[in-house]
C-alpha cells in the first residue's frame, strides 16, 4: 500500500501526463502529422492513464488488486509505445515494430512477478523495464550522433541517466533489501519517482522542441532546395558558387560551370501539362546526377536551365562531361503513362576567372549555350 507521499507523486506524474495530452492536442492543431507524433501522442495518452489508475488505488478510490496491476502494465506499454514513436521518427521504423511484440512480453512478465510477490518482485520488474525502455529510447535519440543536434544530444544523454536512475532502485531493492549505506529505500523511493517526473518532463517537452526544431530544418532546407527536381534552386546554387568564386583568384586547378537548357521545353509543359513538365526535370535531373562525381553541384535555375558547377575541372574536361549528359538526355526517352517524350539539351561551358563575378560569370556561360542553341541545338559549346 502507497503512503501519502507516494499517492501525491503519483497524482503529479498523472496530472503532468495529463497537461502534456492537452498540449500536444493544441500543437499544430489542425495540419496533418507525422505518423511518429501519432504514436507518441497515444504513448502519452496511455502513460497518463496508468498513473490515474496508480494514483486512484493508491488513494484508495479504486481496489489495489485491480488498479496496481492494471496501472503499472499500463505504464510500462505506454512507455514502450513512446520508445517506438522515437526508433520511428529516427528513421528506424523495424525497431518501432519490435516494440509492440516487446511490450506485449514485458506487460506479461511484470504481471506474472505480481503475481508471485506483489511488493518486492513487482516493484524489481517494473522498474527495470520502464529502465530498459527508456534507455532503448535514449539509444534512438543518440542514433547518428555526429549529425544529431546539441538538443539532440542532451535529450539522448539526460534521458539515459534519468533511465538508470529509474532502474537501479529496482536492482538495488533486490540485491540490498535494508539499503545500502546512506541509500536508503526511502530515499531511493524519491529519487527514482523524481527520475520519473523528469522523464516526463524530458520525454514531453523535448519531443515538442524537437518537432519544432526538424520543422525549422525542413523551411530552412526548402529555401535551397527546388522541390520539383530535389536539386538546389537559384539560392542554393549561388550559395554553393561562392567559395568558389573566391578560390579562383588564387593559383590553381580551375573550376568549370556548365549552363544547360533542355530544348523545346516549352513544348512538353503546352502539349501534355505542367506535370508532365515535373516528370522531365525529375529525368533529366537523375541522368545528370549519375554523370557527376560527389564534390560536382547541379542545380535547376528556371524552367528547364540547369547549372553544373564542377571543382578542379578544366574547361576540356567540363566539355567531355557535358558530352556525356548531351547523349544520355538524348538517347533516353522520358515514359509518360501514355506517351513516350524524346528530350534534348544545349550546353554552354566556361571556367571560373580571378576577375570573375557571378553575373559574368553566368552570362558568359549563358552566351556559350545560346549559342549552341544558335547552331542547332542539342550540342556543347565553349565558351570563347
Amino acid at each position: 500500500m502507497m503512503n501519502l507521499d507516494s499517492t501525491t507523486m503519483v497524482l503529479v506524474l498523472a496530472l503532468g501526463n495529463l497537461a502534456l495530452c492537452s498540449l500536444l492536442f493544441f500543437f499544430d492543431y489542425g495540419a496533418a502529422r507525422a505518423p511518429a507524433l501519432g504514436s507518441w501522442g497515444l504513448s502519452r495518452q496511455v502513460q497518463a492513464a496508468a498513473w490515474v489508475l496508480l494514483a486512484l488505488g493508491g488513494a484508495r478510490v479504486l481496489p489495489e488488486p485491480l488498479a496496481l496491476p492494471a496501472g503499472w502494465a499500463l505504464l510500462v506499454g505506454g512507455v514502450a509505445l513512446e520508445t517506438g514513436a522515437l526508433w520511428e521518427a529516427a528513421g528506424k521504423p523495424r525497431w518501432r515494430r519490435a516494440m509492440v511484440p516487446l511490450a506485449v512480453i514485458s506487460v506479461a512478465v511484470f504481471l506474472v512477478c505480481y503475481l508471485i510477490d506483489d511488493i518486492g518482485l513487482r516493484n524489481l520488474a517494473a522498474l527495470l523495464l520502464l529502465g530498459g525502455f527508456y534507455l532503448l529510447g535514449a539509444a534512438a535519440l543518440a542514433g547518428g550522433w555526429r549529425g544529431a543536434t546539441l538538443l539532440q544530444r542532451v535529450l539522448a544523454v539526460a534521458t539515459a541517466l534519468l533511465a538508470l536512475v529509474v532502474a537501479a532502485r529496482g536492482v538495488l531493492v533486490l540485491v540490498t533489501p535494508d539499503g545500502w549505506r546512506w541509500l536508503s529505500h526511502e530515499l531511493l523511493r524519491q529519487l527514482s519517482s523524481a527520475a520519473l517526473y523528469l522523464l516526463m518532463l524530458v520525454g514531453g517537452f523535448g519531443w515538442l522542441l524537437l518537432a519544432r526544431e526538424r520543422q525549422q530544418a525542413e523551411l530552412a532546407r526548402l529555401e535551397t532546395v527546388d522541390t520539383v527536381s530535389d536539386v538546389p534552386n537559384r539560392r542554393g546554387f549561388f550559395a554553393a558558387l561562392a567559395p568558389w568564386m573566391a578560390l579562383a583568384r588564387r593559383p590553381g586547378q580551375a573550376t568549370a560551370l556548365v549552363l544547360l537548357d533542355l530544348d523545346g521545353f516549352k513544348r512538353v509543359n503546352d502539349g501534355y501539362g505542367h506535370p508532365a513538365g515535373d516528370v522531365v526535370l525529375r529525368h533529366v535531373a537523375g541522368l545528370c546526377k549519375r554523370q557527376l562525381r560527389d564534390s560536382d553541384g547541379l542545380a535547376r535555375l528556371v524552367g528547364g536551365e540547369f547549372a553544373l558547377l564542377l571543382p578542379r575541372t578544366g574547361l576540356e574536361e567540363a566539355a567531355l562531361v557535358a558530352e556525356r549528359m548531351r547523349a544520355a538526355i538524348e538517347s533516353t526517352p522520358v515514359k509518360l503513362d501514355r506517351a513516350m517524350i524524346s528530350m534534348t539539351a544545349s550546353f554552354g561551358v566556361t571556367t571560373i576567372r580571378a576577375d570573375d563575378s557571378s553575373a559574368i560569370l553566368l552570362q558568359r556561360a549563358g552566351e556559350a549555350m545560346r549559342a549552341a542553341k544558335a547552331a542547332g541545338r542539342n550540342r556543347v559549346t565553349q565558351a570563347g
